[in-house]
């Protein structure tokens, strides 16, 4: 195993998600996932503090360029457009290792009931994320939660549509993102 492998974050993420998916969350050792991943348990835990943090690898991240999409918002944004801005943002950085990754992610967290209790966790932080950017802009608290929580929502409505759709098309996540986010802005008027 290479010490120092090029990548080895993503490739135990990968090698997670397809153990996670062919013989379940709690049937997966750490040592399976270094060992599919190519890498040593040491390594393993030097990125990640134990196996369930390996499907919200990235979230930190995820959440600092959607607060910094929404924080460079022109002027005047309002706070959908600001978190339209925020969307873009995130999503220009997701490339084809993030599409392909996609509907295997979604079947191992499916599958287990801590896994999608930690997915839930992640979007709680990101919502978090955004309600902070959007309040520092002067948003009223309850429509930046509101805000907030339509854009967790058009991220991930957009992403499962991105990874789902045919690989070969070369449209970005963000018009997948931002199209959400248009059409929950259209159902909200529904509500009344």
């Amino acid at each position: 195993m290479a010490r120092w492998a090029p990548d080895a974050r993503f490739r135990l993420v990968v090698a997670a998600v397809d153990l996670f998916t062919e013989q379940g969350y709690d049937d997966t050792t750490v040592a399976q996932i270094a060992e599919r991943a190519g890498v040593t348990k040491s390594t393993f835990f030097r990125h990640f503090p134990d196996k369930r943090e390996l499907l919200v690898a990235g979230q930190e991240t995820l959440s600092r360029l959607l607060a910094e999409g929404i924080a460079d918002a022109p002027e005047g944004s309002t706070p959908l457009a600001a978190v339209a801005a925020g969307l873009e943002r995130a999503s220009a950085e997701m490339g084809p290792q993030n599409r392909e990754l996609g509907p295997r992610l979604k079947a191992a967290v499916a599958a287990s009931g801590e896994l999608q209790e930690r997915d839930a966790l992640k979007s709680v932080g990101l919502a978090a994320a955004m309600t902070e950017a959007l309040i520092a802009r002067g948003v009223p608290e309850a429509t930046a939660e509101l805000a907030a929580e339509l854009g967790v929502l058009a991220f991930k409505r957009g992403y499962a549509a991105w990874s789902e759709s045919d690989q070969a098309a070369e449209e970005p996540l963000a018009t997948y993102t931002t199209s959400a986010l248009a059409d929950l802005r259209a159902a909200s008027t529904a509500l009344g």
